[in-house]
């Protein structure tokens, strides 16, 4: 694997294009090829929705990026820091890229307030009173500003999406990763997640979102990634995407999914 600087990042983004690159990156779990040599970018406020049938990779690809799961082949940067570098501050580097899981992943025994500041306490170094008032900013911005001192069990699954979000913001990070954040959720819930994340993608906010919501898509999205079975099938604007004219695996896909 190339080496490249392994210095701690800054907490400036690079101005240009290539924030996110991936060149012929490939995964095991075992015997099994989770990923297929896959190659793709992603641009300075550039926002890239991945979508594909169930087990086609899609949220190993994302994962693969902040080092939550390693790689054996290829190479991965994040703002020119290679992320399969061992000498690569991960910790650092996670704490610029922002993540939303399907399950919110809020931690059940403490406040809502008190989920968004722990990361702030403790990886920013934010003092407790700097940390309560970003965090307040953030929860006033999701709409749930009244909801600061319940416990996540109290929330709604919507709602507690909300929170995921803002606890990701919270790290005033350089790009965000979303992984089915609206899979989990009831049908009515749907759309107040993705309402944030519309807001965000207009703000110009760098994303990489897993999803089968093809509206979102159509509404923000400047790239679609198709995958299947490990590969990247498809990688082109959302235009050429719902054009009609993409390969016959991906026009199968968006013929089930728009259908459903």
């Amino acid at each position: 694997m190339n080496k490249t600087d392994n210095t701690a990042p800054s907490t400036e983004t690079t101005s240009g294009v290539g924030m996110i690159r991936m060149n012929d990156v490939s995964k095991w779990y075992g015997d099994f090829q989770v990923l297929i040599n896959c190659t793709t970018k992603v641009d300075v406020g550039e926002v890239v929705v991945i979508c594909g049938p169930s087990g086609s990779g899609k949220s190993t690809l994302i994962k693969v990026i902040n080092g939550l799961e390693p790689f054996q082949e290829g190479e991965i940067t994040f703002d020119g820091i290679s992320v399969g570098d061992q000498a690569t501050n991960l910790p650092k580097l996670r704490s610029r890229i922002g993540m939303v899981f399907q399950n919110f992943e809020l931690f059940p025994h403490i406040t809502i307030i008190d989920n968004i500041n722990l990361a702030q306490l403790k990886v920013l170094g934010r003092d407790q009173d700097e940390a309560t008032k970003r965090s307040m900013e953030l929860l006033e911005r999701v709409g749930l500003i009244d909801q600061m001192d319940k416990f996540p069990a109290q929330l709604s699954g919507g709602q507690q999406q909300r929170v995921a979000i803002a606890r990701g913001l919270a790290m005033d990070p350089a790009a965000m990763l979303f992984d089915e954040p609206t899979s989990a959720l009831d049908p009515e819930m749907i759309n107040e997640v993705l309402d944030v994340m519309t807001e965000l993608a207009l703000e110009g906010m760098t994303m990489m979102v897993v999803t089968h919501e093809m509206g979102f898509a159509r509404r923000v999205a400047h790239r679609v990634v198709f995958m299947d079975e490990g590969r990247i099938e498809e990688d082109c604007s959302k235009d050429e995407f719902f054009s009609g004219e993409r390969g016959e695996r991906a026009q199968e896909f968006l013929s089930k999914i728009l259908t459903h």
